[in-house]
């Protein structure tokens, strides 16, 4: 006998799909408007003034190929998250915090640099996924 899931894990579900397919719409305006050309120099500059500093460079193609591959594993962990439990739990808030700060590092560096740049356009929609995503899970966990 199988139970059918409560709303909350519904709509705990549909927050992460949603932010999933955000994510990807995301991808694709960067690949789109040449994210790579403003993000590696960037990086170089960073790391030429910090050794330290851990971000990669990246050629076009490992670097799309990833994110498709990144995209479709959280299209495939949405079972799990409507199932919940702790990494459920623990994954929808890392999820969902990484990509407000992208979304509001696509922002701030339009406004920083004074144009508007690759990435920014879908910026706002993660801005908005991530909070829904935040916000069903705060409300799933302080449920249970």
């Amino acid at each position: 006998m199988s139970t059918s899931p409560s709303p909350l894990a519904t709509r705990h579900a549909r927050a992460w799909l949603t932010l999933v397919v955000i994510l990807a719409l995301h991808v694709t305006d960067e690949a789109l408007t040449d994210f790579l050309s403003v993000y590696n120099p960037i990086v170089l500059q960073l790391r030429a003034a910090w050794s330290w500093f851990p971000m990669p460079t990246f050629t076009f193609g490992p670097w799309l190929g990833g994110l498709i591959v990144l995209v479709i594993v959280l299209a495939l962990v949405t079972p799990g998250i409507r199932a919940g439990g702790g990494l459920a739990t623990a994954g929808s808030f890392v999820f969902g915090v990484l990509m407000f700060m992208n979304g509001v590092g696509h922002l701030a560096g339009s406004v920083y640099f004074g144009r508007w740049l690759p990435g920014a356009t879908t910026a706002p929609l993660l801005l908005a996924g991530s909070a829904w995503l935040l916000r069903t899970t705060w409300r799933r966990v302080r449920s249970t």
